[in-house]
């Protein structure tokens, strides 16, 4: 059928069936993009936090510790020298992201100082950490969004019915995923113009055949589920910590890093004052 051509209903009920499934459908698209932004939000908004944020944090545990062991020297109360153990053994530092390297060295089980040796390049000079790079944006923009929502409608698996298509729409999809993760726009629309050119048959039955309205009907019936299994995938990432962290300024996590930082100079600033009058006192 052609794309002009309109759509004739003999039948009432795949008419209303029709209707219900393109509502649904777009509402589960919307859904997809919402739930795979928020994902992305809460990685990036995690790596970044760590980054930022991380030292400040490491550094209000140590002066925790070293106002509780000041203290405990101090005084020789018992309770002051438990409470100063208790700060010490939970002092743990944040990971040290020079500790990660890219990939292991060829010949990384040679003996040492061998031709590409753990930790060395294959003239002996020390292997360069990669060290993550910070995204530059917590959350994709408005073209990015765009172009995923797009893709999702036309090329995501569960649009096919026929298995073989359902996983080359899987593999594909999978790109589209990435691609979206990293906020990469130009990709994005690369990728929109290949589905163009080469989208396979969905497997869909057409309009008016015998079979459309045993297909409209489990179709609804799929949307409904999915969209219920979406909802409860939303709350769970709402409800992690990142996310309870997030949720404070939901609409600007850039802005909220910032806030954060600052709370966090003030508290950092607090504590060493209040060591400060510990030693001195």
């Amino acid at each position: 059928m052609a794309a002009d051509t309109p759509v004739r209903w003999s039948d009432p009920e795949e008419q209303q069936l029709e209707e219900q499934v393109v509502l649904a459908e777009a509402e589960w698209v919307e859904a997809e993009v919402a739930v795979e932004t928020l994902r992305i939000e809460l990685d990036n908004f995690a790596l970044v936090h760590h980054q930022r944020l991380g030292p400040m944090y490491v550094r209000l545990d140590e002066l925790d510790a070293l106002i509780a062991e000041a203290t405990a020297a101090r005084s020789g109360d018992p309770e002051d020298i438990r409470r100063a153990f208790e700060a010490r053994s939970i002092l743990e530092p944040m990971p040290d992201l020079e500790a990660f390297f890219a990939e292991p060295a060829a010949g990384a089980d040679a003996p040492d100082g061998a031709a590409g040796s753990a930790g060395t390049a294959g003239d002996g000079e020390p292997v360069q950490p990669v060290i993550p790079q910070e995204p530059q944006r917590i959350r994709p923009d408005r073209e990015a969004q765009r172009l995923y929502r797009d893709l999702a409608r036309r090329a995501h698996p569960d649009l096919a019915q026929d298995p073989a298509e359902q996983e080359l729409r899987g593999v594909f999809i999978a790109r589209v995923n990435a691609a979206y993760a990293r906020g990469d726009v130009l990709e994005l629309a690369a990728l929109a113009e290949e589905w163009a050119g080469g989208s396979g048959d969905s497997g869909v039955p057409v309009s008016g055949s015998p079979e459309r309205a045993a297909w409209l009907r489990q179709r609804l019936e799929w949307l409904t589920a999915r969209l219920a299994r979406i909802a409860a995938t939303r709350a769970e990432l709402v409800d992690s910590p990142m996310g309870q962290l997030l949720m404070l300024l939901p609409d600007d996590p850039d802005a909220l890093l910032t806030v954060l930082a600052e709370q966090l100079l003030g508290s950092v600033a607090e504590r060493q004052a209040e060591l400060d009058r510990v030693l001195g006192g």
